[in-house]
């Protein structure tokens, strides 16, 4: 972050009139540069203003982190609890400066990135995205933070995950989806067999599900 507390993002502008907005979240250890080929992946059109933050925390063994891990599964209260206070004021101000509502932005994340999308996403308060796309992912479980399912019936979630995955289990993206599914979000799962990875056959399949989201409402003539 920079010294002001604020968190240091790129944002990547949309070829003409924005029709959404993407927020994608960098997994444990890298950059806000780290998923900048996948959000050109995603939106290839340039459709949508594209930004990537950066983690607030430099952790052992290097790069950028969103929290610090005590166990998969279980992040370390006090750094998420600090990082989801400050993600979640930078997202709140957010549109004012891409100019998109928050209801046309897509919240999504690889690994912790992911996390942090489920927290920010769903968390007890929180207001909902468009959609949320969570790459090899769990929904945390830390103490002082809540999921909050009710009302949110139809809110779009599109989970990935790898079979052979060492770092965080594929159980954890089964467990997201029964949740998820459980509670009438409209959610996409699939495996595949891969480690901790993004599977590019996934991603291919999520340019029309994101253009869906985020297509214009037509306009009424009456």
């Amino acid at each position: 972050m920079t010294a002001d507390g604020q968190l240091v993002f790129e944002l990547r502008a949309a070829a003409e009139e924005p029709q959404g907005a993407l927020v994608l979240l960098h997994g444990r250890g890298t950059d806000r540069h780290d998923l900048g080929p996948l959000l050109e992946l995603l939106d290839p059109q340039r459709r949508l203003v594209g930004i990537t933050p950066q983690g607030p925390l430099c952790l052992p063994p290097g790069g950028y982190h969103w929290y610090a891990v005590e166990r998969v599964g279980y992040p370390e209260a006090r750094s998420f609890g600090e990082t989801y206070l400050m993600l979640a004021r930078w997202l709140d101000a957010l549109p004012q400066l891409t100019g998109v509502p928050w209801e046309r932005t897509v919240l999504g994340g690889f690994s912790q990135g992911a996390v942090m999308a489920y927290a920010l996403g769903l968390g007890q308060g929180r207001p909902s995205p468009a959609g949320i796309i969570a790459l090899s992912g769990f929904i945390p479980t830390v103490p002082g933070w809540r999921i909050e399912l009710g009302g949110r019936e139809g809110l779009a979630v599109a989970i990935s995950h790898g079979s052979l995955d060492p770092v965080i289990p594929v159980q954890f993206g089964r467990s997201a989806y029964e949740v998820l599914a459980g509670a009438k979000l409209d959610v996409i799962f699939e495996t595949s067999p891969l480690a901790h990875t993004i599977d590019p056959a996934f991603v291919a399949k999520l340019v029309p599900w994101l253009a869906g989201l985020t297509a214009p409402t037509p306009s009424r003539h009456d």
